[in-house]
This record gives C-alpha cells, sequence and structure tokens, in this order.
C-alpha cells in the first residue's frame, strides 16, 4: 500500500509559526514567529531576537528569511510562502519583496506598524517589481491574544 503524505494547511503552519512566537517569548522577546516554505518543507524559521541580538532588524521574518537564503545558497526565493504571526513592517515587507517571496501569510493586524494594510501598503503594491500574494487573519486572535498577553504581563 502507498504511504500518503498528509499535505499541511494554512492553519497548521501558522500554529508552528505560533510555537515559534513562544519561544521568543520566552527569551523575554515580543512574541513574533514566522517560517519560510516551499514545497511542504521548512526552509527557514525564526522569531523575534531584537533584544537578545542587540539588533533592530531581527525581527522574526528577517531572521527566517536569513536562515532560508543561508538554506537554499540564494537570496532569492521563489515558490516559497512566509507564515508570520503578526502583519510584516514596512522593513520586513521590504525584504520580503526583495527576496521575491511568492506568498505571505499573517495572523493579526499591526495597527502600529503593519506594511500591508494597516499603515503601508508594500506587500502588493503595483509600483513595486514584484508583489506578494497575501492571506491575512489566519488563526488572527490566538496570534492577537499571545501578543496582548504578552504586554499585559510587562505593563
Amino acid at each position: 500500500m502507498a504511504r500518503q503524505t498528509q499535505r499541511l494547511d494554512d492553519t497548521d503552519w501558522m500554529k508552528q509559526a505560533l510555537a515559534l512566537a513562544g519561544q521568543g517569548e520566552r527569551m523575554g522577546e515580543v512574541p513574533v514567529g514566522a517560517l519560510v516554505v516551499r514545497d511542504g518543507k521548512v526552509l527557514g524559521a525564526g522569531f523575534n531576537t531584537v533584544i537578545t541580538d542587540s539588533d533592530p532588524s531581527a525581527h522574526a521574518e528577517i531572521v527566517a528569511l536569513r536562515a532560508a537564503s543561508r538554506n537554499v545558497g540564494n537570496y532569492r526565493l521563489p515558490g516559497t510562502t512566509l507564515y508570520v504571526t503578526l502583519e510584516p513592517c514596512s522593513m520586513c515587507a521590504g525584504a520580503l519583496v526583495n527576496a521575491r517571496v511568492e506568498r505571505v501569510v499573517y495572523g493579526a493586524d499591526d495597527l502600529r506598524a503593519g506594511a500591508h494594510r494597516s499603515i503601508f501598503e508594500v506587500l502588493d503594491n503595483p509600483k513595486l517589481n514584484h508583489r506578494c500574494d497575501v492571506t491575512r487573519g489566519v488563526l488572527a486572535d490566538e496570534c492577537a491574544e499571545m501578543l496582548r498577553a504578552f504586554f499585559r504581563r510587562r505593563r
């Protein structure tokens, strides 16, 4: 009998991004997690390490993009999907466009810095030479609650 491979869906991948966000939270970082996937395989994963690394660019998306690029040996990541628990900021959105990520799936909207629709429109801006397909709101409540709980505990 042939062995069947279960194909993960957006919700399954977002659960993995949430688990990564939890790892960052345990280190005292703002809980955002991200992973880059192609053909059902994780090429790179990460969570915020801004505080740990004293690096303002160490957002979860950037960490995941760097790992994926090293893994495939190329800064271009065509055919990939990035899953992230929070709408990317303008820095991360710019990196996603430059890396030629095909699709971005995110959980919670970021009403203070989001660069898909909340504040800026970078990911699918027709003026840019690459646009990402975007799916928003996957496990949005869980993603937003993780962030709200983190900030409640810090106050």
